[in-house]
């Protein structure tokens, strides 16, 4: 005790222990930035003597050390659950395959599932807003505007995040012509630090590049990440009026919903999978894009 302040007494495994009344009360001390750096480690000779001469070391660049301090530390924040849902985007593809060429002559920029995607997930926010959330201490920051990442894979060095900023201002249209403006400046190193800064919700397509399903890590201080898989074809069963159930050849794909276990239950993350799983499995071919 110091000028009447109790102070927390240093322990070994990084907590602090306040003498309140007559007993201890253990305080957990979050983890510190130092504690998820990328470390230097052993020369190039001791590896060799490690695992002998039959090997190749490469040393991370700047791009994969960010990564990998800001994925450990998202791991250790937040507590992970990912749930997965299946839905029946036939009716996407075909609104997609029937107008991408007049939509590439009009807009300018290839139609790709993408917008459609962070559409569908706009939607599902709205009707879950603790989804659009961060978490600070014991306080949960509710965002009202959808400020909705989208990961770009920049070659085999990794992925940004560029944020397309009030997403549910736009529609199919719009988000298309967003996201094919932030990707390309990604690839081309052409973004500003605003620019990956800000998102309250990250959608990443892991399907473009031929995952079927995946469980990705929250992108902090977010509490969800929406991962969409690859769209294939696979016969299933579906139920025609009069006729009763009969298999049929249809595009389905597997949705993924990383969420932070500490402010949203498997009840909710379920509920969001499912507000995007029919958001999706509305688009028909005649559905107007402009």
């Amino acid at each position: 005790r110091r000028h009447g302040v109790q102070l927390p007494a240093a322990r070994g495994d990084g907590a602090g222990v306040l003498f309140r009344g007559r007993g201890p009360v253990l305080i957990p001390t979050p983890p510190a930035r130092g504690d998820h750096t990328v470390d230097e480690g052993p020369s190039d000779e001791e590896l060799r003597q490690q695992y002998g001469d039959r090997i190749e070391v490469q040393p991370m660049d700047r791009m994969r050390k960010m990564t990998a301090e800001h994925m450990v530390r998202s791991k250790a924040t937040s507590a992970h659950v990912t749930s997965f849902a299946e839905a029946d985007v036939t009716g996407l593809v075909q609104l997609r395959e029937a107008n991408k060429e007049a939509f590439r002559e009009r807009e300018g920029v290839k139609l790709t599932y993408t917008p459609f995607f962070v559409k569908a997930a706009v939607e599902a926010l709205r009707e879950h807003p603790l989804l659009n959330a961060s978490v600070e201490g014991d306080k949960i920051v509710i965002k009202h505007d959808f400020h909705v990442g989208i990961a770009v894979a920049i070659g085999n060095k990794g992925l940004l995040a560029p944020v397309i900023r009030n997403a549910g201002d736009y529609n199919v249209s719009g988000l298309a012509r967003k996201a094919a403006n932030v990707a390309e400046r990604a690839r081309n190193k052409e973004l500003q630090p605003d620019e990956l800064q800000g998102g309250t919700f990250t959608v990443t397509n892991i399907g473009s590049l031929g995952s079927l399903m995946g469980t990705p890590i929250i992108n902090q201080p977010q509490v969800g990440i929406l991962a969409t898989g690859a769209i294939q074809k696979r016969p299933v069963v579906v139920e025609n009026d009069g006729l009763g159930d009969a298999i049929s050849v249809r595009h389905m794909m597997y949705l993924s919903l990383s969420y932070d276990h500490r402010i949203i239950d498997g009840a909710m993350g379920s509920s969001f999978l499912q507000r995007v799983v029919t958001e999706l499995e509305s688009f028909s071919v005649d559905a107007d894009l402009f």
